[in-house]
């Protein structure tokens, strides 16, 4: 299995943090958010590989950071997607395809992660669980549990069986709270669909479009996790990130 984490975009929402940093090495309790996901892709046996795409102006950073990470059970690789402005980048989906193509990914299953993500959920029970449905693909939900805070998420209704039938974004009356959480499992049979959806000249850019075309043209599961979720936004996000993983540390280390 290969992971890949979407770390192209230029957080323009964060600045002045985000100005000459990408957002997912911003720390986090003294740590980048990146090695928080990490630390939970380490507990997938199935893992052999990981790829950060990223676009030019940041693809230094995370090769100087690579250089010190410390994660023997596989390789990291950071692939520069190019681009130089966020109204040139490629989009997540475009920058998917860009490393399926240039790594010649073809028979791998997918574990896609948002690189501003903060989680703790059990990602081998995401894995096991999506895999049930295979050659299906399946998305993370997590319940927010109140309706005022949905309205900030993109959200997935499903049926009696786990599977999505509708998508919103950011709806102003949400009829769930149920938001999709930047994790994403794509079964090496499903990787075909990639260039169907683009080539036929959908949007590029949110994996929630993706998503959301999947479920018209096939199926779509999601598996519904326990835990910690953040997304990580704007400044308020990011102190109430801090805040509250530096209190989880103060906790389990006291």
């Amino acid at each position: 299995m290969k992971v890949i984490l979407l770390c192209a975009g230029y957080a323009t929402r964060l600045y002045p943090l985000t100005q000459d940093k990408p957002k997912p090495l911003l720390p986090i309790a003294g740590r980048p958010i990146l090695e928080w996901i990490l630390d939970r892709v380490q507990e997938i046996k199935e893992v052999d590989r990981v790829f950060i795409v990223t676009n030019h102006r940041f693809a230094g950073h995370f090769e100087q950071w690579s250089k010190k990470a410390r994660y023997p059970c596989w390789g990291i690789e950071v692939v520069d997607d190019q681009t130089t402005t966020n109204e040139n980048r490629l989009g997540a989906i475009g920058d998917l395809q860009f490393v399926l193509n240039q790594k010649k990914i073809i028979r791998d299953d997918l574990l896609v992660i948002a690189g501003d993500n903060l989680f703790d959920f059990n990602l081998p029970e995401f894995i096991n669980l999506s895999a049930g449905r295979r050659p299906h693909s399946g998305i993370a939900v997590f319940d927010v549990g109140d309706k005022r805070l949905a309205r900030q998420y993109g959200l997935v209704r499903l049926d009696s069986k786990g599977r999505v039938v509708e998508f919103y974004e950011k709806p102003e009356n949400p009829v769930t709270t149920l938001a999709s959480c930047g994790l994403y499992w794509l079964p090496a049979e499903s990787l075909e669909l990639l260039d169907r959806y683009l080539s036929s000249g959908h949007n590029p850019d949110q994996p929630g479009h993706y998503m959301r075309w999947l479920v018209e043209i096939d199926q779509l599961y999601a598996v519904s996790l326990k835990g910690l979720w953040l997304d990580i936004g704007d400044p308020a996000s990011y102190e109430k990130a801090n805040v509250l993983f530096r209190e989880t540390q103060s906790r389990l280390n006291p």
